[in-house]
């Protein structure tokens, strides 16, 4: 099997190498639209399904496609990417010294058959000073992150007090469960 990653997100294509998956990427522009009734915690694994979708009628006989998504929530409300520096100064402020959810779905389809799974993990912030804040949006600009962090970065290493679940789900991609995934995939 030629394995696919539909994303081009640098800590997806290291976590996807680091257990050991031979890839190459390709991606499709996705427009990231879920209908408004869909509960938080499935929007993961539908715009998963949705950025796998694109790729599936371009795909070889021999090729399957793994794509993800990836959602910080706080309360049932959704944290996506932030738009600029005060956005993500305010998320950062909502999730400090709060329990959030952070949920990854993942698709893998080929032309023969599909598979989609959502991991969740629960992660307890420290409360962060704005200060602190200031300083990890202006040092490691988090604009393309869910919730306006990445887990492993510094905001990582001093905020997070306590996780219940994976690490790499947090990071984007479940490799636990991906890579049993991908055992059980292969004819």
């Amino acid at each position: 099997m030629k394995w696919i990653l539909g994303s081009q997100s640098p800590r997806r294509k290291e976590l996807l190498a680091g257990i050991g998956i031979e890839f190459e990427v390709r991606i499709k522009d996705t427009e990231e639209i879920y209908p408004e009734t869909l509960a938080a915690e499935a929007v993961p694994e539908f715009l998963a399904a949705l950025k796998a979708k694109a790729l599936l009628p371009d795909l070889k006989a021999n090729e399957a496609v793994i794509c993800a998504d990836t959602v910080v929530i706080l309360n049932g409300e959704i944290l996506g990417k932030p738009v600029d520096f005060e956005d993500a100064k305010k998320m950062l402020l909502k999730l400090s010294g709060q329990t959030h959810t952070v949920i990854t779905g993942v698709f893998i389809g080929s032309s023969a058959k599909t598979v989609s799974f959502s991991d969740r993990t629960e992660v307890q912030f420290e409360t962060l000073t704005e200060e602190e804040i200031t300083f990890y949006i202006n040092q490691y600009k988090p604009f393309d992150k869910a919730g306006s962090y990445g887990v492993q970065e510094w905001i990582g290493y001093v905020a997070v007090k306590h996780m219940n679940g994976t690490y790499t789900n947090v990071m984007g991609l479940p490799t636990h469960r991906l890579y049993k995934e991908i055992q059980n995939f292969i004819p």
